[in-house]
C-alpha cells in the first residue's frame, strides 16, 4: 500500500503557486480566506479546488500508468491492470491512497521503483489499512474489520457501555415516516446514519437496518432513533465481527436474491436485496426499496432479479478485465417460483407487459446461457437478511453463511 504526497500529486503539471507570506509565517489561502500553516497550504489548496484538480491529477497519473504498461479497466475507472505473459500486476488509485499487487515480488518492486521516481510517494508496505477498514492476513487469507470504527461510532452516540443484543432488528419491525414525535434535533441522528453506511462496507449483516434508517434523515423521529439505537447495541456485541476472504479454488459467481413485497407501511414499495458470491466469498451485496409499486410478489421478486443479473453482469465484465473470465453461467436463486417461471416462458402476459423491459433483459442473458434462475428453498435464501428482520438463530445462521465472523475463527481453523 502506497500514500502519494498530496502537495505534490495535486498539483497540475507546470502549475504555478503564489502565495503571501505574513511575519507568523502563516498563508494566507484567498481563494478560501482562511489562514493555514505553509506545511498544508498545498493539501487545502488541493481540497478547495477538488472538483477541477482530481481530473487533471488522474489524466496525469493514468497515462504514465499506460506509459509502464497498464491498462485502465472500463468496469471501474480506478482500477489499472498489467499482463505480460505470466506477469500480473493490479493497481486500485482512490485520491491519494494506492493498492498494488502483482504475481511475483520482483515485478511489485519494479513498479514500485518506478512510480517512485515520477512521483512523491510513501510506502506503507503490506495492507493493512485502507480508508478506514482494517485488514489482516490470516491462514492465507484476508480478514477485513472496521472495530475501531464501531468504537467511535458507539463513542458519539455515547453508548460506550450500552447493553448488546443479538439481533439488530426483530422480525416485526416496520419503520414509518408518520410514527412517533419528531427529533427537536436530528443533527446526530443524520451523522450516525451516515457513518453506519460506510460501517455496510464490512458488516452486510447490517446493510438492511441501515437502509431502513437512512430512509428518514430528512425528518427523523423519536421511534427511528429508537430503532438506530437498537443497531448500536447489536454493534456493541459483534464489533470483533468482519468479512472474511479466503483462497477458492472455484472461479464462478452465484447470488441469492430475495424481495420484501410491499414491505414499506407507507408507499407499499417493496424492498429488495441481494448478495453474490465468487467461489466461497462474498463480494457483492445491496438493500434497497425498490423505485415503484410491484402489484403482486412474483413482480417485486423479478424486479430484484434484474437487479441481482445486472450485477452479476457487471462483475462478469469486471473479473474479465482482471483476466480471470467465468465461463460458466452465473446462478441466480430465488425463491419465488412465479418470477423463476418468467424467467424462462417466452409468452408475454398482460399482467406482465409493464415490466417487459426487465423481462427481456433476464430473458436475454438466460437465452445467452450466461445466467441461470433456479429455485432456493426459504431456509437457504440468504439475500432474506437483506430484506427484512429475522429471528436470531436464522439471522445467526445466515450471518456466518455470509463469511462475516469473528477475527478468532480465523485463528482456530473454523473454516
Amino acid at each position: 500500500m502506497f500514500s502519494i504526497c498530496v502537495g505534490y500529486l495535486y498539483l497540475p503539471y507546470g502549475l504555478h503557486v503564489y502565495c503571501i507570506i505574513q511575519q507568523n509565517k502563516n498563508i494566507q489561502n484567498f481563494y478560501g480566506h482562511l489562514l493555514c500553516t505553509i506545511d498544508t497550504l498545498l493539501t487545502f489548496y488541493a481540497y478547495t479546488h477538488k472538483s477541477d484538480m482530481s481530473v487533471e491529477t488522474k489524466v496525469r497519473f493514468a497515462t504514465y500508468l499506460v506509459k509502464c504498461g497498464f491498462k485502465a479497466t472500463t468496469s471501474d475507472t480506478s482500477l489499472f491492470v498489467y499482463k505480460r505473459g505470466n506477469d500480473m500486476a493490479y493497481l486500485l488509485l482512490y485520491v491519494d491512497d494506492i493498492i498494488l499487487t502483482a504475481s511475483n515480488t520482483k515485478l511489485l518492486q519494479g513498479f514500485i521503483a518506478t512510480l517512485s521516481k515520477e512521483f512523491a510517494m510513501s510506502d506503507l508496505g503490506p495492507l493493512h489499512h485502507f480508508l478506514g477498514i482494517e485488514v489482516t492476513k490470516r491462514n492465507g487469507g484476508l480478514f477485513l474489520s472496521q472495530a475501531t470504527y464501531v468504537a467511535n461510532i458507539l463513542s458519539r452516540a455515547n453508548m460506550t457501555d450500552c447493553k448488546p443484543c443479538a439481533t439488530p432488528a426483530d422480525t416485526g419491525s416496520k419503520l414509518s415516516a408518520t410514527a412517533g414525535e419528531p427529533l427537536a434535533d436530528g443533527t446526530l441522528y443524520r451523522s450516525l446514519a451516515g457513518a453506519l453506511q460506510y460501517l455496510t462496507f464490512t458488516r452486510p449483516d447490517i446493510a438492511y437496518v441501515v437502509q431502513q434508517v437512512c430512509l428518514f434523515m430528512h425528518a427523523p423521529r423519536d421511534i427511528h432513533f429508537t430503532f438506530m439505537k437498537r443497531i448500536l447495541r447489536y454493534l456493541k456485541g459483534t464489533s470483533d465481527l468482519g468479512l472474511t476472504i479466503l483462497p477458492s479454488k472455484s472461479a464462478s459467481l452465484a447470488a441469492y436474491s430475495d424481495a420484501d413485497w410491499g414491505g414499506f407501511p407507507d408507499s407499499r414499495r417493496s424492498t429488495s436485496g441481494y448478495c453474490v458470491f465468487l467461489g466461497d466469498n462474498l463480494i457483492s451485496w445491496s438493500s434497497k426499496r425498490q423505485p415503484t409499486v410491484s402489484r403482486s410478489s412474483a413482480e417485486a421478486e423479478y424486479r430484484g432479479v434484474a437487479n441481482t443479473v445486472a450485477e452479476t453482469t457487471w462483475l462478469r465484465n469486471l473479473l474479465l478485465e482482471l483476466h480471470i473470465p467465468v465461463t460458466r453461467a452465473t446462478v441466480v436463486y430465488c425463491d419465488n417460483v412465479s418470477a423463476i417461471y418468467l424467467t424462462q416462458n417466452p409468452v408475454h402476459h398482460q399482467r406482465t407487459k409493464h415490466i417487459e423491459i426487465d423481462i427481456h433483459f433476464v430473458r436475454d442473458k438466460v437465452r445467452l446461457g450466461s445466467v441461470r434462475v433456479l429455485h432456493v428453498p426459504s431456509d437457504f435464501q440468504y439475500a432474506d437478511i437483506f430484506t427484512k428482520g429475522l429471528s436470531r438463530q436464522l439471522f445467526q445462521r445466515f450471518r456466518t453463511s455470509l463469511t462475516i465472523r469473528p477475527a478468532t475463527a480465523l485463528t482456530v481453523g473454523g473454516y
